[in-house]
């Protein structure tokens, strides 16, 4: 039997993520605001943890996919949580959160001589449970050496590494959801001017993505547009990683003009949801 792992946030993503993990063999401690979620799980043999320092081993490895950037810090300054990991832990942080958020807490945690490794993730559910996710991560190569197969027992079918500084994984999931967000609003438009001139959307995305725009994102994407499927299963999450991007770009004066378009648009997306 491998090590038993530590897993906080059993959301749409966090839950098939650990189920893989269980099918990889490990061994689970998992967390969850809302205990019933991880109810799959501990059918399997997961072990369920009454609070987020309960999931860690001393010198293990614990991983954590949350909604924010309020949420992670509130995890990782916990009561136990730092203490528990201690020395030679590493905590895999997979939020989509700020880089300096990022930065801030790798220091935390080498402050009490553990490892805080970013690895944000790009795929939906669905791309998780079938072990197809894109996963950037960075920090410290003694801890991603550690954690790389983790990784890949998740669901991720490639592996991208960014080097020392964990705020630069964070920059490339940024500028990822900023591009995927402006392809999928853009699609939209396109889509819909082309269904009120009576071409049938359906027809235009499987040309045009089979020709010009064979990106999956494009691909996967297109298709539940033009299927009349919602284009992100929650609005507030695009809002709210545009407006990550944005802050970012700003903290550098990088100039944002579509960024504050692209926000303008989810914004009203999210007041009528």
């Amino acid at each position: 039997m491998s090590e038993t792992i530590g897993f906080i946030g059993l959301g749409a993503l966090g839950l098939p993520m650990a189920a893989n993990l269980l099918t990889a063999g490990y061994g689970l401690r998992v967390y969850n605001r809302t205990a019933s979620k991880a109810q799959p799980l501990l059918e399997r043999g997961a072990q369920l943890a009454d609070r987020p320092a309960d999931t860690v081993s001393s010198g293990g490895v614990v991983a954590s996919i949350v909604w924010d950037d309020a949420a992670l810090e509130s995890i990782v300054m916990s009561d136990g949580f730092l203490e528990r990991l201690g020395q030679g832990g590493v905590h895999v942080a997979m939020s989509t959160v700020l880089p300096e958020t990022a930065r801030k807490l790798a220091e935390i945690h080498a402050q009490h001589g553990s490892a805080y490794v970013a690895a944000p993730i790009f795929g939906r559910p669905e791309a998780a449970a079938a072990h197809q996710l894109w996963i950037p991560f960075a920090g410290a190569q003694s801890a991603k050496d550690r954690v790389r197969p983790l990784l890949e027992a998740m669901g991720g079918q490639g592996i991208f590494d960014f080097g020392d500084d964990v705020g630069a994984s964070t920059v490339v999931k940024l500028v990822g959801n900023f591009l995927i967000f402006s392809a999928g609003s853009s699609m939209m438009e396109a889509l819909a001017m082309a269904e009120s001139q009576g071409v049938d959307p359906k027809a235009v995305i499987a040309m045009l993505t089979s020709t010009l725009f064979t990106a999956p994102i494009y691909q996967a994407y297109g298709r539940r547009i033009a299927e009349r499927h919602t284009l992100f299963d929650q609005t507030a999450i695009p809002f709210k990683d545009a407006g990550l991007f944005k802050t970012t770009a700003q903290q550098v004066e990088s100039p944002t003009p579509i960024a504050n378009l692209l926000l303008d648009l989810l914004k009203s997306r999210v007041e009528k949801a």
